[in-house]
Order: structure tokens, then C-alpha cells, then sequence
């Protein structure tokens, strides 16, 4: 090994190391890092700046309007790739660090890769205390950036140039590891950014990595094996781990081969196409009848790639309490879930090992049609609820007149709020990997922020097709500034805005429980002395993107012509209404905390009818 070295900044060394860092994807070897995103401060700008201005060609940088945003959109990229690429954020030491907090934990939930280049108080602490630090007076090492440890895979604090020598490639690792992957956040102490160390050379090689795919136990496939051929009313989970390894052939093949309905998580929405025989459908509390249906008959379940979420469960009320659960899985926490059969590994892998283990096993036919005839009649039902008329306007009849006029390669993105259901439930798939419900986290103001870095995605393989935004009024308001963005870096969106005049899924639920509504609805706010609906309209345009308010569905689908068309951002209003019109049938039960005492009679009766369903809650097993 060569002993030749190279004198450079932290910040240099960082820079010049994700630059030559690659990966290969479909026989094509492309940089794992996409670029990034960063907002500049005193705690970045000087030393990671000047760093990253001479790296500006090979490691694109975004301006930021909001670190939370920046976070959102580089992990609404890194789902776009399938986690095999990512995009790092950069934000100044102190607010700026600290508005990034709730993207790690989007980020960790999700189990998606994302590198966190944040500022920090010098190493030295000669001009202690300075702007924007947190000072602990008991302990002067804590900080601001010590919040990260309990939302990041990966965590580090350089107090020292070398370091990074091993925490680079560390971190690295993380981000790529299936069963790991996460969040990784590099503090960098003001002082040690601009530090200088002799950095060996070959440090700086250009290096390609691949994702790791894990070989499941040879004893865990045929346990599973045995389980599964026993099975009488056999079902599949796919979920968003499927994509991750990228095994949606594979599954698909398996159900086909051995005739097994196959239901969707949330996050493994669009593995099957809406037509294939065998999709019965997304399972759930944002789910169908028709998966519901057949999960609370199945004796054997295979989940793949899905950490079981309580949405997909239906806080564990969803299945028989005798059903017997096998769940393939790259990570070990997942797969070892309420005492699942585990089969820990690559979900590919382990899809073809278990083909080879159950040879000849076929479900029963009245299994398989009672399945068809579930999902038929979902169908139905889901082409009545989009269909629209002399009714209020609704969710649902919004995203059935986007789902008939968008092609089918376009990218749908949502997050939070009454959408995800209403989406998950409704949207039907028109091509494999083609719609992100963000909902491990649920986190309202992802809609735009994610849309954009989907887009900067979708705009380096699929130039020609559209990103298409839904969201409500209340995470509209909460972060919408990436409108602006997306105008500026010419990255198209399509976002339809839904206004029903506030937090309205949260009003339901507080109605749905017996409270009154109070404080979601603006109307119902008793701090607002007379309520009025933002012209947002006219805001989006005032960030420079096309805009316009419709009616009603009709109005809304040649508006929605219009988008498709238009050569930059293009924002579509449409007032719905806050209490009809929501998609009544398919959800599984939810545990919702309720009051065991109350002075209410409707609250005191919720709380007798929602506790009714808790029978059926399997207790960890």
C-alpha cells in the first residue's frame, strides 16, 4: 500500500472522500452520495463551504429553505433509490442542526440512509460559551448534537482530523447495511473543520460498493418451509422491504407459483400491480376489506420485509390468535417480532430459498378464489367511493380523478393526515414502485419537501415523468417552502392541495372517540374570533409556481391537464369536505388511548365500544 499522503482540512477530506465514493446499480456504476442539501451559518459555511464550492460539479448541493425540509427530501430521494443512494444535509451549529432532528427520526423509522454533515462549538473551547450554544454546566462535553444519538444509526463527534479515516467508511456502512440502514450525523466542531492532517492517499481511491445480500439460515428456511406447507389458508405481507431488495420479481413469481394472496403494508404499496389476480389488496387500519378480510382467516402468514407497524397490524387485532407468523427479514429486530418464525436475510435470497424448500405446494383453490372474489368486491366498492357527483367533494374523488388521467410512471408522494389512508386505500397501482406513503413516522410538511427530493430522483432516470403531491391545508401551512425550492432547481411538481379548513382527520378521531371538536377545525378553534381560509392560490404563485383553485372533480381533472403540460411547479387548490365523504369501510381497529373516566356520556360510551374491540388484541404473541 502506498505511503504517499496528502495535506487537507476535515472538511476537505470528507468532501473529497464522498466525491469518490461509488456504487453499482444495474450494471452501471454511479456515486452512492446524489449531492445535497445545506443551509450555511458560521458553523459550516467557512470550512465545509469552501470544501464543497470546490467538489460543486460532482457532489451537487441544494439550497435549503428549511433544515427539516432538506431532511424530508433527502429521504423521500434515498426511497426513490431504493436506499441504494443518498444525499447528505449540511446545516450550521446550534437551530440550524437542531431543526434536522425530526428528519432523523423520519429517517430512522423508515430505515432510510441519510448523512448528517452538522456544525458543532469548537474542540478547544477558548471562545466558550458562543453563539447558539447550549451550555451544560455539569458537563461542558453535552451538547445540542447529543439529541442525535437517539434518532441516528450511526453517531460521532470529530475531535480529531484522523477520525475520519474510520468514521467515514463507518457511517458509509451503515447507510448501505439492509439491516442497518439509517441515519448517519457527523458532528464537526467548528475548530476541527479547518484542522489539517496527512491523509494516506489511497484513503481517497476510487471505491465501488454494492448492497450486502444476506443468505437466510439454512435451518430458519426449512422450518419455515415446514410451517408454510402446512398452511390452509396461507397469506403474504409484502412489504417496502420487498422493493428495498428489490425482490418484487421474485415475490411475484413465488405467489403465482404457489397461489398465495399477497397484501400490502403502507410502505409496500405498489409491489403488485392493482390487476394482478393475486393482490388482495393493502391490509390494516388504512386498509381493505378485502385483505382484512383474509388476514383475520389465515393460519399462516409469511411477512416480508415489513417491521409489522401498528397500521398494519391493526394494533395486532387484524389476525386470528392462532395464526402462526414467518417473517423474512434483513434485520434480526424485525424478523424476531411477537415470536414470529424468523428468517433472517435478504429478502430475494430468502424468497428463492424458501421456492425451493415448499417445491410443490399449492394453496387451496377456495382459498385463493375467496381471495378474488374480496378483492373483486373492494374493487367495486373503492370505483363507487372515487366516483364523483351531486356529493361533497372528497379525498377520495380527488385521487380517483389523478389516478385516471397520470401516467403511469409518475411518482405519487404523501404524508400525515387523513391522505395516507385515503390514498393507501384508495390508489390503484399502475406500475411497481410508484407510490411513497410516508407513514413509518407520519410526519406532516414531508408532502412537499419529499416531493422535491422524489423528484431531483425521478429526474435523473425518468426525466419525462411527474412527481404528484397530495396534501391537506394543515401540512400545506406547516412547511411549504419548497414550493419556492422546486421552481428554483427546476424540479417539477404537481400539488394538489386539499383544503378542508384544518387538522379534519384529527377532528374525526376526536369525534369517533366522543369528544367534541375542539381546537383541529378552524372554525372550532376558540381562539380564532372569526375563521377565514388562507387564498393559497395565491401564495403558491407568490413562490413562483403556476396556480389555480377548482370546484370540483371535473374542474379538477382539466386543471390537472393543464399541470401535466406546464413546464414548472403547478399548484391545484380544491376545497373538500371536513366530515363527508371519507372512506368508511376497510379499517381494521386502532389502539387509541381514551379516558376511562370522563364526565361525558359519549365519551364515557367510546370508550365502552372502542375497548369492545380489544378482545381480539394478540397479547406479544
Amino acid at each position: 500500500m502506498s505511503t504517499q499522503t496528502v495535506k487537507l482540512t476535515t472538511a476537505q477530506a470528507i468532501i473529497r472522500y464522498l466525491a469518490n465514493q461509488f456504487i453499482e446499480i444495474d450494471g452501471e456504476e454511479i456515486r452512492v452520495c446524489g449531492g445535497g442539501f445545506g443551509i450555511f451559518g458560521h458553523g459550516n459555511v467557512t470550512c465545509l463551504g469552501e470544501a464543497l464550492y470546490n467538489h460543486r460539479d460532482d457532489l451537487p448541493l441544494y439550497r435549503g429553505q428549511n433544515e427539516q425540509s432538506m431532511g424530508f427530501a433527502a429521504a423521500a430521494y434515498a426511497k426513490q433509490w431504493l436506499r441504494q443512494r443518498f444525499m447528505f444535509c449540511t446545516a450550521s451549529a446550534g437551530p440550524g442542526t437542531s431543526n434536522l432532528l425530526t428528519s432523523a427520526a423520519l429517517a430512522h423509522a423508515n430505515r432510510l440512509p441519510l448523512l448528517m454533515l452538522c456544525g458543532d462549538t469548537f474542540l478547544t473551547r477558548l471562545p466558550d460559551p458562543v453563539l447558539q450554544q447550549l451550555e451544560h454546566f455539569n458537563n461542558p462535553t453535552l451538547g445540542v448534537n447529543d439529541a442525535f444519538k437517539s434518532v441516528c444509526r450511526y453517531w460521532d463527534r470529530i475531535t480529531h482530523p484522523a477520525q475520519i479515516i474510520q468514521s467515514l467508511p463507518a457511517a458509509l456502512a451503515t447507510m448501505l447495511d439492509p439491516a442497518d440502514c439509517g441515519p448517519a450525523f457527523l458532528a464537526l466542531p467548528q475548530d476541527v473543520q479547518g484542522w489539517t492532517y496527512d491523509f494516506p492517499e489511497t484513503f481517497f481511491d476510487r471505491r465501488v460498493h454494492r448492497i450486502r445480500r444476506t443468505s437466510p439460515d439454512a435451518n430458519e428456511v426449512a422450518d419455515a418451509a415446514a410451517l408454510l406447507k402446512s398452511a390452509e389458508r396461507p397469506l403474504i405481507i409484502a412489504g417496502g422491504g420487498v422493493q428495498y431488495s428489490r425482490a418484487v420479481a421474485e415475490l411475484t413469481a413465488f405467489a403465482e407459483k404457489h397461489q398465495i394472496p399477497v397484501v400490502e403494508t403502507i410502505a409496500g404499496r405498489a409491489n403488485l400491480l392493482a390487476t394482478h389476480p393475486l393482490n388482495a389488496g393493502p391490509i390494516g387500519v388504512t386498509g381493505s376489506n378485502s385483505a382484512n378480510s383474509l388476514a383475520e382467516e389465515a393460519d399462516v402468514i409469511l411477512a416480508v420485509g415489513t417491521r409489522l407497524q401498528d397500521f398494519t397490524t391493526g394494533s395486532w387485532t387484524a389476525f386470528s390468535q392462532d395464526a402462526r407468523f414467518i417473517s423474512l427479514n434483513a434485520g434480526r429486530h424485525d424478523a424476531s417480532k411477537h415470536m414470529s418464525l424468523p428468517v433472517i436475510g435478504d429478502a430475494k435470497l430468502g424468497i428463492l430459498a424458501l421456492e425451493e424448500a415448499v417445491s410443490g405446494y399449492q394453496s387451496p383453490a377456495a382459498w385463493t378464489q375467496k381471495a378474488a372474489n374480496e378483492r373483486k368486491a373492494w374493487d367495486e366498492y373503492v370505483a363507487e367511493n372515487v366516483a364523483y357527483g351531486n356529493r361533497p367533494n372528497s379525498y377520495a374523488q380527488a385521487i380517483g380523478v389523478v389516478n385516471a388521467l397520470c401516467d403511469k410512471r409518475d411518482r405519487v408522494v404523501t404524508a400525515a393526515g387523513g391522505l395516507p389512508a385515503e390514498v393507501t386505500s384508495n390508489w390503484r397501482t399502475l406500475d411497481i414502485g410508484t407510490v411513497d406513503v410516508e407513514f413509518g413516522y407520519s410526519c406532516m410538511g414531508y408532502e412537499i419537501a419529499g416531493g422535491w427530493g422524489a423528484r431531483i430522483a425521478q429526474s435523473e432516470r425518468e426525466p419525462d415523468k411527474d412527481t404528484i403531491v397530495f396534501l391537506g391545508d394543515g401540512s400545506y401551512l406547516l412547511m411549504n417552502s419548497d414550493i419556492y425550492s422546486s421552481v428554483l432547481s427546476q424540479k417539477k411538481l404537481i400539488i394538489l392541495v386539499l383544503d378542508n379548513g384544518g387538522f379534519a382527520v384529527i377532528n374525526k378521531l376526536q369525534n369517533n372517540t366522543g369528544n367534541e371538536s375542539f381546537n383541529n377545525l378552524i372554525e372550532d378553534c376558540p381562539t380564532v374570533p372569526e375563521a377565514f381560509a388562507v387564498d393559497f392560490e395565491a401564495h403558491a404563485a407568490a413562490m413562483g409556481a403556476h396556480a389555480e383553485t377548482v370546484s370540483n372533480p371535473a374542474e379538477l381533472g382539466e386543471a390537472f391537464k393543464r399541470a401535466k403540460a406546464a413546464d414548472k411547479t403547478y399548484v391545484i387548490c380544491m376545497k373538500v369536505d371536513a366530515y363527508d365523504g371519507w372512506t368508511a369501510e376497510g379499517h381494521t381497529w386502532w389502539e387509541v388511548g381514551t379516558p376511562h373516566i370522563t364526565q361525558s356520556d359519549r365519551v364515557r360510551d367510546a370508550h365502552v365500544d372502542w375497548e369492545s374491540s380489544r378482545s381480539k388484541q394478540r397479547r406479544g404473541i
